[in-house]
């Protein structure tokens, strides 16, 4: 539940929010729900590729938000996103980016999350 309440809180309240620190629970729990619904969207042939384009633009800022501030809680500019642009081995590279545990202490984003 604890999921889904997160993907809420980052899709209304964070919509466009790219200043400050995620947490790890944040980023990787907004991405395993997307992964979720693409997956049983895809289930659904034509009608769901045109259901995951619909979510996918939906969600476009939402996810641009939450992951530059998983960037800034590892210490690292949310411009490197733009590595996203090299097919494949980008989105790789910015997955691993965010791997890591946050800082302990604060940084140029901000206090540490609680």
């Amino acid at each position: 539940m604890k999921f889904i309440e997160n993907f809420i809180n980052i899709i209304t309240k964070k919509y466009i929010c790219f200043d400050g620190r995620a947490g790890r629970f944040e980023f990787w729990g907004f991405e395993l729900i997307v992964l979720i619904v693409d997956i049983v969207l895809g289930l659904f042939g034509e009608v769901g590729a045109v259901l995951q384009g619909i979510f996918s633009l939906a969600i476009l800022l939402p996810a641009l938000g939450v992951t530059a501030r998983r960037l800034h809680d590892v210490g690292k500019s949310g411009w490197l996103q733009l590595l996203e642009l090299i097919p494949i081995v980008g989105s790789i590279i910015v997955l691993v980016l965010c791997i890591p545990e946050g800082q302990k202490e604060s940084n140029q984003y901000g206090d540490p999350i609680a």
